[in-house]
């Protein structure tokens, strides 16, 4: 039996390719764009980079909209959310490790004095 792709496995399998975390800055910066100007970002034929607005589209990461015979592509943020909330316990967990090593460093500090 198949495992399902469940909806966040998706979006951090696009977002572990540099070239598209590159078009998602791209598109954060500096808004909607069409294909031919992201292409002029990137060294990798036109069909390529059609491979990764694919998997961004499929992700949720990014739209398109026909605009007469171009393609324009825009950011969609809100599936990051889910990136976040994922990510969310590991940052608590973290911050909370660098807190006590900072007690711990701090201790040491007034120990040497």
């Amino acid at each position: 039996m198949a495992a399902v792709e469940a909806p966040e496995d998706r979006i951090f399998a696009a977002l572990a390719n540099p070239v598209r975390r590159e078009v998602l800055r791209l598109l954060r910066e500096e808004g909607s764009q069409p294909v031919q100007r992201l292409a002029g970002h990137f060294d990798m034929a036109r069909p390529s980079l059609s491979e990764h607005l694919k998997a961004l589209r499929e992700a949720g990461l990014v739209s398109e909209r026909r605009v007469g015979r171009q393609r324009l592509y825009r950011l969609e943020a809100v599936p990051l959310n889910e990136v976040q909330e994922w990510l969310s316990p590991f940052e608590r967990f973290w911050r909370e490790k660098l807190t006590g090593l900072r007690d711990l460093l701090d201790s040491m500090d007034d120990d040497a004095s």
